[in-house]
């Protein structure tokens, strides 16, 4: 997916992104039907990788979009000029025009949201390495399949193990949910929302908190909504919520430790913040404290597992 100033916007006025969060198109867009949530992704500048994540959710509504057209051809691939007059310059009939034919018309949009597993890989690529990985050579369009296969191949090459290691362990977890798809009134229409969830995760949730409240175990009281429901074990390679297999936790903290940048020490019961946290102090000084949850047997020995994995070597992947 391209991103940011370098997007191609194809006549229209641009589109609401958020690199590390969400991504926006419509029903003009080529290829607008063929992401699905459960992608792997990968946004660049079309100069350098910026990130890679998995697509959780993506909600779609009606809208209107202005296109600004060629008034010799009509078509919408029309480069807009800062510094030279006319204004704009037709990109397939070259007719140059100081006003653009607008027209508004009615699209479908979309929004994919992939927060959760966002990884920052800048300039770890260039546009070549990422171009030389696009499935159809010379494909231009801002959303292109991309060689995934070969792709993960590249980034564990440059050291980006734990990207890779994120990316994979989020997308076996996501399945089409059995109920059917909710639709949401909203004033200006609906909005429809897709998304795969883990099996039982949400009664997963609910039964954390239930029996540990409102409170992230590393840092104390939260509200709800920005709790999530954190396994204590890989529940890709598991597949199932084990009993006291998980602890309420903030939804940074709960990346973190899935990371392994922060860990708790189970012969202790101390939190150890990883040194690549040092620099920031909401994280350091939750080091060598102790966790805001009482600890049930069975998450001390799951809690022991993640420490031995994350701690008895010490990794030099990004």
């Amino acid at each position: 997916m391209a991103a940011g100033d370098n997007r191609g916007h194809g006549g229209n006025v641009g589109y609401d992104d958020q690199i590390d969060a969400y991504y926006s198109w419509d029903s003009n867009v080529p290829n607008h039907r063929k992401i699905e949530v459960g992608d792997p992704i990968a946004l660049w500048d079309k100069e350098r990788l910026l990130g890679v994540s998995v697509i959780e959710e993506i909600a779609t509504a009606p809208g209107q979009k202005v296109l600004n057209r060629c008034p010799a051809c009509g078509t919408t691939r029309i480069n807009e000029r800062k510094r030279v007059e006319p204004r704009f310059r037709c990109m397939k009939c070259r007719e140059e025009f100081a006003t653009a034919r607008v027209e508004v018309v009615e699209v479908v949009t979309y929004q994919a949201r992939y927060d959760a597993a966002w990884t920052p890989l800048e300039g770890l690529l260039n546009d070549e390495d990422l171009r030389s990985l696009a499935l159809k050579a010379g494909d231009i369009n801002a959303m292109r399949p991309l060689n995934w296969s070969a792709f993960r191949e590249v980034l564990l090459d440059r050291h980006a193990g734990r990207a890779v290691a994120r990316v994979g362990a989020r997308m076996p977890d996501l399945i089409w949910p059995a109920e059917p798809l909710d639709v949401v009134g909203t004033p200006g229409g609906f909005r429809r929302t897709i998304v795969r969830v883990r099996r039982g995760q949400q009664r997963f949730r609910e039964d954390l908190l239930a029996r540990q409240g409102k409170v992230c175990a590393f840092t104390g009281s939260a509200p709800a909504r920005v709790l999530e429901a954190g396994h204590l074990y890989s529940y890709a390679q598991l597949g199932t919520h084990a009993p006291h297999g998980g602890l309420m936790l903030r939804r940074d903290i709960h990346r973190l430790f899935d990371d392994g940048l922060l860990a708790v020490d189970p012969y202790r019961l101390r939190v150890d913040v990883s040194p690549d946290l040092a620099a920031y102090p909401q994280y350091a000084r939750l080091h060598d404290g102790r966790l805001t949850t009482r600890l049930e047997d069975g998450q001390v020995d799951w809690l022991a597992k993640h420490w031995d994995e994350h701690r008895a070597t010490s990794p030099t992947v990004v």
